[in-house]
């Protein structure tokens, strides 16, 4: 039965009661008001066989003990009857409560189940299942982040042990050493972007501290040169459209961003490949397209979750973490913006960021 009925047939029982009991206590009080007071032993009655003949009401038989008896009996009664009207009403209501009580980290499967014609209840619990299935979808996505974060740092660290033991078996060559030592420098540097990485992701879920109006073209400007020789010993070639724009934000966060799409861009892509980077004051404030192998347009939303990566592996030795399209998403999320990638028909992917921006920069 759903709430809405429940409600409807607790309040007709309620009324239906009330117009039986409440004239005959009414007269009840009366009475009792007149005798004890005024000795008065002119007595009413409600006329019809709620005064149990004349019992109630003649002044023969009237009892102050036993009316005042009669009047706290039958007020528990209808005090009892209507706790268990609410009670019954409510119960619904509670199915949800315990439904949501139940849920938690070791019984992500627990959803109310309720099915049944459009009601304002089933909408509820309709909208309870679909938090219930945000906050499992969050709980799944913290346990395999936590999981592949584990994968990447214990595989580097391993590397690292086991670089330490054969460095330690004898006495190297000086070549042997210096191979030795070039390898755990690459390692150490991988596991020191991974933690910095980490850390981004952390500080950005937090939100922002400050906002500050931020020169988006001289940060992106900024990042193109600091990237040119890695393009130019990619092979990547470099087109930039910049345009005076404004918006709210940290800078450090903003070069962040910046530099890890550009850094994807020209480490994805094809040798003698290219790369556009686009920025104006309007949408996307951002863009950012490359050549490259071919994606998969239906592997591309999945390329925003951690240690995700183009060709779907999710350890690699480039030096990557699988964290820059990740870290860049946070970021955005935190400026209030979006973000949004698109596979191209030839290869390479489309990526363009929504910012809320001041208008052109003067």
């Amino acid at each position: 039965m759903s709430l809405r009925v429940r409600v409807f047939a607790a309040l007709v029982v309620a009324l239906v009661g009330g117009a039986f009991v409440l004239p005959w206590a009414v007269v009840q009080a009366r009475n009792l008001w007149r005798v004890v007071l005024y000795d008065s032993r002119i007595l009413v009655c409600t006329g019809d066989w709620r005064d149990w003949g004349d019992t109630y009401c003649n002044p023969d038989t009237f009892s102050v003990a036993g009316t005042v008896t009669r009047l706290v009996v039958v007020g528990l009664l209808v005090l009892a009857a209507v706790a268990l009207l609410v009670l019954w009403s409510g119960r619904p209501l509670r199915s949800l409560a315990t439904t949501v009580t139940r849920f938690g980290p070791q019984n992500l499967a627990e959803r109310t189940e309720v099915r049944g014609r459009r009601s304002q209840y089933t909408r509820l619990a309709g909208q309870v299942d679909q938090m219930l299935d945000r906050v499992s979808a969050g709980y799944e996505g913290q346990r395999r982040f936590a999981a592949n974060a584990s994968h990447e740092l214990r595989t580097p660290l391993a590397i690292q042990r086991t670089l330490i033991e054969v460095g330690m078996v004898g006495t190297p060559s000086p070549e042997q050493l210096e191979l030795l030592t070039r390898q755990l420098l690459d390692t150490n540097e991988r596991n020191e972007a991974l933690v910095e990485g980490l850390l981004v992701l952390a500080e950005t879920d937090r939100g922002l501290s400050s906002r500050t109006p931020q020169r988006l073209d001289a940060v992106v400007a900024d990042t193109l040169a600091t990237h040119a020789s890695l393009a130019t010993a990619a092979g990547v070639r470099v087109h930039a459209e910049v345009a005076p724009v404004e918006v709210p934000g940290e800078s450090a966060l903003l070069e962040r961003l910046v530099a890890n799409l550009v850094h994807n861009g020209i480490k994805y892509n094809d040798r003698d490949g290219d790369l556009w980077v686009t920025v104006g004051p309007g949408h996307p404030v951002l863009r950012v397209v490359n050549t490259g192998p071919e994606v998969a347009p239906e592997s591309v939303p999945r390329l925003f979750e951690a240690f995700r990566r183009a060709r779907g592996d999710r350890l690699d030795h480039s030096g990557g973490a699988g964290l820059g399209l990740t870290i860049a998403r946070s970021i955005v999320q935190a400026h209030d913006g979006s973000v949004t990638a698109t596979a191209r028909p030839g290869g390479g992917l489309d990526v363009a960021v929504e910012l809320p921006t001041g208008g052109p920069a003067t």
